[in-house]
């Protein structure tokens, strides 16, 4: 069984759905399993079905207004740089609502309902593919796994946006009596479900560099600090996972394939921009070909 394994990376998810692409069109691979977390989450499903033209176009055209309700920040242009700071009117009224969330992400439900159809839905459902997204249970402080072979179409669309709440900037969402939040605050590269669920290769992306660099400008501000600090707390859980996804595929003699990003595409994966997300997909699409180039040769 063969599995595709997408990590949380917000805005950096183009650059893995044109890796997934090459994998998926240009390779032929036929995966079994599709896991994603946060971000991967938005790509699995129509990568399952193979409409890949057509998530390009969606994944590519998003932008703040497509994500937020309640955007609680600010994107600032200086000396080359985007820069975000708190949108004090957002937040605030956000606050006097009764949200515990600095901002809120309905719009980006509404999108992935609109993208992502009940027909396909069925489609896919039908199908011998197992879906999975990623989604960590505060409440009960574990990492729990939805397959959209355990829900219907309402829950299972729930599920992918929980996926990708980056809480406390994104929504909380109250669910089964628990609260629920962005599935990378607990697995970010979920490659050990993967074996779990019976994968003996798995293509992984992962939306950072193999290599560490600095690649982070100093905080500005209170509000781009807690970016950082969420950046680094999500990059040491990436690691973590990582090694036990390597771990896990060795004791089970499953095979693994990295497809790290060759650079930094962005210091703050909150930002939306059409173009630097259309040249990421492509980049991933050439990443993954130039990887692969010894195939490329023996291909008629």
């Amino acid at each position: 069984m063969r599995a595709l394994v997408i990590s949380g990376g917000g805005s950096k998810g183009a650059f893995a759905g044109g890796v997934a692409q090459y994998l998926i069109q240009q390779l032929k691979y036929d995966y079994d399993i599709f896991i994603g977390t946060s971000t991967g989450s938005l790509l699995i499903s129509h990568m399952a079905l193979g409409k890949v033209e057509k998530i390009k176009q969606i994944y590519t055209s998003v932008n703040q207004s497509s994500i937020f309700s309640i955007r609680p920040f600010l994107i600032k242009q200086k000396h080359g740089h985007q820069n975000i700071s708190i949108n004090h009117l957002n937040v605030i009224r956000n606050f006097l609502r009764g949200s515990k969330t600095f901002g809120e992400s309905h719009n980006l439900k509404t999108l992935i309902s609109e993208t992502f159809t009940k027909a396909e839905f069925e489609a896919l459902k039908a199908t011998d593919k197992d879906i999975v997204v990623t989604v960590s249970n505060l409440s009960l402080n574990e990492v729990e796994y939805k397959s959209i072979r355990d829900y219907d179409y309402e829950d299972f669309i729930e599920w992918i946006w929980i996926s990708c709440n980056y809480t406390p900037f994104m929504s909380l969402v109250k669910k089964n009596g628990c609260e629920y939040a962005d599935g990378g605050l607990g697995s970010m590269v979920p490659i050990e479900e993967a074996v779990k669920r019976g994968a003996t290769e798995v293509d992984a992306i992962i939306l950072q560099t193999e290599v560490t660099h600095f690649n982070r400008l100093p905080s500005k501000n209170a509000f781009s600090l807690i970016t950082n600090l969420f950046a680094f707390m999500l990059d040491r859980i990436e690691n973590q996972n990582i090694r036990i996804g390597k771990f896990a595929a060795a004791n089970n003699d499953a095979i693994l394939n990295f497809y790290y990003t060759p650079s930094v595409l962005t210091t703050n994966s909150l930002i939306f921009d059409k173009e630097k997300m259309t040249a990421w997909w492509e980049s991933g699409f050439e990443f993954a070909k130039n990887q692969n180039k010894e195939l490329n040769q023996i291909e008629p």
